[in-house]
C-alpha cells in the first residue's frame, strides 16, 4: 500500500483495487481510520481526536489530490506523493 503523505507521525496511505467509495488509510501509532475523500466522514476504525482534526485538516486542503490518486489507484499506477500538513 503506497504511502502518499506523512506528518506528525501519522502516514497516509492508499490500495490499489481499493472498494468504492473513494478513500484514503490514515495510521497514527496503533490506530487507524478509513475516511472518504468526498464526506472525510470515517468509514471505519478509531483516531484520537488531535490526530483525526490533523487528517481532516490536511484532507479538506488536498482533496482534487486525493480524488487524482485515488483515480491512479484504479488505473494501477503508483500514486502521486501530497504535501504534509505544515
Amino acid at each position: 500500500m503506497p504511502t502518499i503523505s506523512i506528518f506528525y507521525g501519522i502516514l497516509i496511505q492508499m490500495f490499489w483495487n481499493d472498494h468504492a467509495p473513494p478513500h484514503f488509510h490514515a495510521l497514527y501509532g496503533e490506530f487507524e481510520v478509513v475516511i472518504d475523500i468526498q464526506t472525510l466522514k470515517i468509514i471505519e476504525g478509531k483516531m484520537p481526536r488531535r490526530a483525526l482534526a490533523l487528517i481532516l485538516e490536511w484532507a479538506s486542503l488536498h482533496r482534487d489530490d486525493l480524488i487524482k490518486d485515488w483515480k491512479l489507484c484504479e488505473a494501477r499506477k503508483m500514486p502521486l506523493k501530497i504535501p504534509p500538513l505544515e
